[in-house]
């Protein structure tokens, strides 16, 4: 498989983002060279939105990325960083990025160089709902939520969920989001919501929910037959625990703690309202 290496600071990783690294991952093993922080400072003229360390965090839990390296000091964004030990087959920038100066600096060393255009990350592409496995022995387990503004919180949140089996997350539907949260919500469509949700390594299967309020995802339980229902604090509900007792479902309250060393997050704070 071909060494695939992709640059930048995905400072406050959005769709565009991940599209970009999973048509990247078409061509071969992902290694992205992360700006530090102090780099973002000099390149951007400002601090990144979000620290190096829950920059790669999210990184490295995407499907489609193998490996990331912090990329420190000055650099020339035109050029490729020097990666001990590594030498890449492909370089690959999206069509804003593309400059003349980087195409020449691959070729000089030798480095295939490839562009994604917009248009190739139109979309948010998931793959259909796979049928359940009825001779698996592993355990299934449901989350639920809007998955609104995607950060570290909500990734650490499905870590600890899949450690009890194949994660199954049901990503709530527009009309649904807007019932329960009011106006101006949800901020990003449910298609695309849920290709962040389904980006993430450790999500067996992502899908968008069929019912309404705080069971929204009822249809979905009753197709999946999960063994454990987690949610964190602010999604435990009276009508959620009652369903799964009723059910012989286990229900689950996690605590919302951070990956240690990485703040603390919550959608609401992101996106200001």
């Amino acid at each position: 498989m071909k060494s695939v290496t992709v640059t930048g600071s995905f400072d406050n990783l959005r769709s565009r983002h991940v599209r970009l690294l999973e048509e990247a991952a078409k061509c071969g093993s992902v290694h992205v060279a992360l700006w530090r922080d102090e780099t973002v400072q000099e390149l951007e003229g400002a601090p990144p939105k979000f620290p190096e360390r829950e920059r790669a965090y999210l990184l490295q839990s995407l499907r489609f990325v193998d490996r990331v390296t912090l990329v420190a000091g000055a650099i020339n964004p035109d050029t490729l960083p020097a990666l001990e030990g590594i030498k890449p087959d492909i370089w690959i920038v999206g069509e804003q990025s593309d400059a003349p100066r980087m195409r020449a600096h691959a070729e000089l060393r030798g480095i295939e160089y490839r562009v994604i255009a917009d248009k190739q990350l139109r979309g948010f592409p998931v793959p259909a709902f796979r049928p359940l496995d009825v001779n698996s022995t592993r355990k299934r387990v449901i989350v639920t939520g809007c998955y609104d503004w995607f950060h570290s919180g909500h990734v650490r949140f499905f870590e600890e969920a899949s450690a009890l089996g194949d994660l199954y997350v049901v990503v709530g539907h527009d009309a649904n989001i807007k019932l329960l949260k009011g106006e101006g919500h949800p901020l990003l469509s449910q298609d695309e919501r849920l290709y962040m949700v389904h980006a993430v390594r450790c999500v067996h299967q992502a899908m968008i929910s069929t019912g309404h309020g705080w069971l929204d995802a009822e249809p979905e339980i009753a197709l999946l037959k999960p063994d454990f229902y987690v949610v964190n604090e602010d999604g435990d509900k009276p009508e959620k625990r009652n369903f799964c007792d009723e059910h012989g479902i286990e229900y689950l309250v996690l605590k919302r703690i951070p990956k240690k060393g990485l703040p603390k997050r919550e959608s609401t704070k992101l996106r200001g309202f």
